[in-house]
């Protein structure tokens, strides 16, 4: 038996719990308005005026004048979600996290110990708001699949619980939107086939899916059948680690670009080396004035040094070129062929350089574990923040 547990709304929840008096209050966690900011959670009183995550600041303030905007505290909601997480280990050693706020936990053994699945999701949910003052909702079922739509289907604070003998009464109702992978165009494509429920969608051969989906037709066949296999998996390795920011303003001078390369570069090695994970390719994004976004990279002998990794990311930055002066809006620091293997043996000279900066990122993370990632700045990191240069075309009025 799978479970699922969402915390709902989890970062704004986090800031309307450390502060009572935003309570009832429409309160999302972003960017500011009078930028380019979005929203990366809304309460569920900001949500009956349409705000969703990932939408612009400036649309949010339009829907909802009296919103309340609250700069996200990564950092925190992290500490917040490891909390949650020795919670989910209390019950299975099988817990595998999908980001902060979520997590698959499958509880097949457990039944001796804790009781049947929805009575230990009851039990988390119950622990969960003793705890840490915050509502997760839960959904339990024989699969993730089933799973995750049932965690989704009454929040806040649901438990619904799927019956092995009756997922196709549970399926049937509902939007194609549900099934994982099923997005807006290729929800389009169904439209014109006259599916648009879960039920019509199974109603459709394999052969029929194959024409007119292509290579997704098997995926979307299993599971509108509820067909899921796929294991709970503890240790999975993220993918990649990155870090990007977007400017208020639009940014044509190199030495800001790179001072905000380093503190990308910071955050992605620290990130790094919390796991224990290293990587063997550096990924630079960067994104104009006009949406044009490109990204560059290059393959490296593994590390989660932060020096080797903004060296590579700078020469990339070097190698992009500035020649045509268009202004950058956004910039990111990627990483990714990650693994939990450390680098070969070096020569005797480049170990006694790689002891040294593993010694100054050790001393660096622990200042920083202890006073925050702001207490500790580079020299070159001052640029972007006491000066956003204009546009040299136009001269240098202030």
């Amino acid at each position: 038996m799978i479970i699922h547990v969402d915390m709902d709304a989890f970062y704004a929840s986090v800031e309307i719990r450390d502060n009572p008096t935003l309570i009832g209050k429409p309160v999302v966690v972003g960017g500011s308005p009078s930028g380019r900011g979005v929203i990366s959670a809304a309460s569920y009183e900001a949500r009956k005026f349409g705000i969703y995550s990932a939408m612009p600041s400036r649309e949010a303030l339009r829907k909802c004048s009296s919103i309340v905007f609250i700069k996200s505290r990564m950092a925190h909601y992290a500490a917040v979600s490891r909390k949650i997480r020795q919670i989910f280990f209390e019950f299975t050693s099988l817990v595998e996290p999908l980001s902060l706020d979520e997590a698959f936990l499958d509880v097949s053994g457990c039944k001796r110990l804790f009781g049947s699945g929805p009575d230990i999701a009851q039990q988390i949910k119950t622990k969960i708001l003793a705890e840490t003052g915050l509502i997760a909702s839960a959904g339990v079922a024989p699969n993730k699949f089933l799973a995750k739509i049932a965690s989704d289907l009454h929040k806040p604070d649901g438990l619904t619980i799927v019956d092995p003998a009756d997922i196709q009464n549970f399926l049937d109702p509902l939007s194609i939107s549900r099934v994982w992978g099923i997005g807006p165009k290729t929800q389009q494509k169904f439209t014109r086939l006259g599916v648009q429920t879960i039920l019509q969608l199974r109603q459709l051969d394999l052969e029929t899916l194959q024409s007119n989906i292509g290579d997704s037709a098997q995926h979307f066949y299993n599971l509108a059948r509820g067909i899921d296999s796929r294991p709970v998996v503890p240790d999975r390795i993220t993918k990649s680690v990155s870090h990007e920011h977007t400017f208020p303003v639009d940014i044509y001078d190199d030495e800001v670009l790179t001072a905000w390369l380093h503190e990308l570069t910071d955050l992605v090695g620290r990130r790094l080396r919390r796991h224990d994970i290293f990587a063997k390719t550096v990924q630079l994004k960067l994104r104009y004035d006009d949406f044009e976004t490109i990204t560059r990279r290059k393959t490296i002998a593994a590390t989660h040094s932060t020096k080797t990794l903004f060296e590579t990311a700078s020469q990339l930055l070097s190698d992009v070129g500035r020649h045509s002066r268009r202004g950058v809006r956004l910039i990111g620091l990627g990483t990714a062929n990650l693994s939990r293997s450390a680098p070969r043996q070096l020569s005797l000279f480049d170990q006694e350089d790689k002891n040294k900066q593993s010694r100054v990122d050790e001393i660096s993370d622990s200042i920083r574990d202890k006073f925050g990632q702001q207490s500790l700045n580079r020299g070159s990191n001052l640029e972007h923040e006491i000066r956003l240069r204009p546009d040299p075309r136009i001269g240098n009025e202030e």
